[in-house]
């Protein structure tokens, strides 16, 4: 899975507007990172963008296996797959959009 077919796919399941308010960074590490910025209306997503309320970092391959529901996000977390910094309410809500 490309950074582009993670941007593409999460657009379509974002839509106009996710409701969350919030802007989320998702730092791939070296494979790159996006950026959805859910505080405007269309949401956008792109790779740079306002400074994120929450960022999450997981390898491109982890959030895959979340997206796909074969990883659940607590699951992933608790076991170091999954790095939050900032505000873990929205990581928590984010869930709701991944699955």
């Amino acid at each position: 899975m490309s950074l582009q077919n993670v941007v593409d796919e999460m657009r379509e399941r974002v839509g106009d507007n996710c409701g969350l308010g919030a802007v989320i960074k998702f730092d791939f590490g070296e494979q790159g990172s996006l950026i959805l910025d859910a505080k405007q209306i269309p949401n956008k997503i792109d790779f740079d963008g306002a400074e994120p309320d929450c960022t999450m970092i997981i390898s491109l391959d982890n959030f895959k296996a979340m997206a796909e529901g074969s990883l659940d996000g607590v699951s992933a977390f608790m076991t170091g797959r999954l790095k939050v910094k900032g505000d873990m309410s929205i990581a928590m809500k984010l869930g709701a959009l991944l699955a």
